[in-house]
């Protein structure tokens, strides 16, 4: 079965060994996204809804690298770092999945890599295996 890898813009992924998403037949995982840009940025620092929506954002475009969209989504997992940021971010994450509406888990943990991400969020999907 091929296996696809889109790379990840984060300046750990070479660090660390990571892809920013794997395809692996019709199955795509979208691994812990930081509300970062292109450049390694951290967007939205003490916005927990400008955080969401850049991973979101991040995460959409990977699956568009990976042959998907966001209407292919089967799971979310959001990681906060302030449990009651989560309705801020569930906010958010309503605008892009309100009709998608695809399962989710909300955890809290105690910290990122930096301490500055309030969020990250993982995403599976399942495509057409024609796609």
């Amino acid at each position: 079965m091929s296996r696809t890898l889109v790379p990840s813009t984060s300046p750990y992924a070479s660090v660390i060994g990571f892809s920013r998403a794997v395809r692996v037949g019709n199955h795509i995982s979208v691994g812990g996204t930081a509300p970062i840009d292109s450049e390694g940025r951290t967007i939205g620092i003490g916005n927990p809804a400008l955080q969401a929506r850049q991973c979101f954002e991040t995460i959409e475009a990977a699956l568009k690298q990976a042959g998907a969209s966001l209407e292919d989504v089967v799971r979310t997992r959001m990681l906060l770092t302030r449990i009651s940021d989560w309705e801020a971010i569930a906010k958010v994450r309503g605008e892009y999945f309100k009709n998608i509406r695809p399962v989710d888990t909300v955890m809290e943990v105690s910290r990122f890599i930096n301490a500055d991400w309030l969020v990250e969020v993982e995403v599976d999907a399942v495509i057409d295996q024609s796609s």
